[in-house]
């Protein structure tokens, strides 16, 4: 129904702006039909672990992605969170890019790094709405505790209440609005927040829209997979033809409407595993694809995955890289042998200073570094890897390789190019620049 009743509105909205929105941010030529799978989950509590200090299930989530899923599907984070917050969130944790933002609880959707903002969802959703009026009805109720003015929307306004309160003043509310022409929609999650939106809001209607979206162009994904754990997630669930996992840490609400609505759908699960790990187990449960994230490889030469794909071969890389320096693997010559068998003899690394070296010589002076890091936090992730085939055998492989050292984070724009051999890759050539705002305060200690 819900679904149903989007395209319904869908078919008036949609129009240049929305196709611009997709175009300008690459969604609409980006992967050659339809996506493999695309993920949509919440962030707080869901792909975030506010309780993990080292964002380990987060870290194994994102080389799963990055090694198996970033070429062909699509990442979707769908927050409550308004703009702000989650860009403040996103320099806190090692949050991937996602092709795709619902922040605000469904009120805003942006595509691309570039939050390229989608226009006709926004016009959609100013149908019997009236900031001022929801403003004028809640002061009447001491009750609520506004929340802080980054949370403020113009299609959201929100509150803090307590649980005991909160269904009196949500009957009050809706019926008090619809009396003044307003159509919204009330939503209480997490046991403490409640936020007002349109009607035509909210997380399920916006996932339904961008479905839609897809439906018109012929690119609807072979599989989606909904990820939550409170009260404002569950209208995903709702979505027809969709997975979708509630974490193991999910709130009482969500457990409740589950019980209630979906406890005999095969399609939705409670995981047992925590967040992002709670993912990756739905991944497995569902059959949608490889479930073994490459940080939970131990030894590389003796798993059987017959992969051959840059972004695999990266993210393996880096884990090795940071194995090394946290000394969690064997300190061996061979170790280090078998990291120079993946690079030309005569290939070059730029760093981002400038300076030129050869591989050897950059490998040879990481051979020294091992266990420098066993003191600090020390973690290493990618992102957006993206690769093009540029010849029979040769591949140019573009990513951002993010480097977290104590309380410093650096990333760094790399660009690679690779040969394939029977055996694998060989890196040839590789290039860096320090992403604007993110150099290492000591250049000389930054190494691949």
């Amino acid at each position: 129904m819900l679904l149903a009743k989007v395209a319904t509105h869908y078919r008036k909205i949609r129009g240049t702006k929305t196709m611009k929105s997709l175009a300008d941010a690459g969604l609409l030529d980006r992967i050659n039909g339809s996506a493999r799978l695309m993920i949509v989950s919440d962030l707080d509590s869901t792909m975030v672990d506010h309780d993990d200090p080292e964002n380990l299930s987060l870290l194994r989530f994102n080389a799963l992605w990055e090694a198996y899923y970033r070429h062909d599907s699509l990442l979707v984070f769908s927050t409550g969170r308004s703009p702000t917050s989650y860009q403040k969130l996103r320099n806190e944790k090692p949050l991937l890019t996602p092709d795709i933002a619902i922040m605000s609880v469904g009120t805003e959707i942006t595509y691309g790094e570039s939050m390229v903002p989608d226009t006709g969802w926004t016009n959609h959703l100013n149908w019997k709405w009236n900031r001022d009026i929801v403003v004028e009805e809640t002061a009447k109720f001491p009750e609520l505790t506004p929340q802080s003015e980054t949370q403020q929307r113009p299609h959201k306004v929100s509150f803090f209440v307590e649980k005991v309160k909160a269904l009196e003043i949500m009957s009050f509310l809706s019926e008090h609005l619809e009396k003044r022409g307003l159509d919204v929609k009330i939503i209480y999650s997490s046991g403490i927040a409640l936020d007002i939106l349109p009607k035509g809001a909210g997380k399920g209607e916006a996932l339904a829209y961008l479905l839609q979206n897809f439906k018109v162009d012929g690119k609807v994904p072979l599989h989606t997979l909904v990820c939550g754990d409170s009260g404002n997630d569950t209208e995903m669930f709702t979505i027809p033809k969709v997975h979708g996992v509630m974490v193991s840490n999910a709130h009482d609400e969500m457990l409740q409407w589950y019980t209630q609505n979906a406890k005999n759908n095969p399609s939705i699960i409670h995981a047992t595993e925590r967040c992002a790990a709670g993912i990756i187990q739905a991944i497995g449960n569902f059959c949608l694809g490889p479930n073994v994230s490459p940080r939970d490889i131990r030894d590389f030469k003796k798993c059987n995955v017959d992969i051959f794909s840059p972004g695999h071969e990266v993210v393996k890389f880096y884990l090795l890289y940071e194995r090394w320096r946290r000394a969690e693997v064997d300190k061996s010559e061979q170790f280090v042998k078998n990291l120079k068998s993946g690079f030309c003899p005569f290939g070059i690394f730029v760093h981002p200073s400038g300076v030129e070296q050869p591989f050897h010589q950059c490998l040879d002076s990481m051979a020294k570094l091992y266990g420098d890091k066993t003191e600090h936090l020390f973690r290493l992730w990618v992102d957006r890897v993206s690769s093009a085939q540029i010849g029979s055998d040769t591949w140019l492989v573009k990513f951002y390789k993010w480097e977290l050292s104590g309380d410093e984070r650096q990333c760094c724009v790399t660009t690679v190019l690779m040969s394939l051999k029977p055996d694998g890759f060989t890196w040839v050539h590789m290039h860096q620049t320090w992403l604007e705002g993110s150099r290492a305060r000591d250049q000389t200690a930054w190494c691949f």
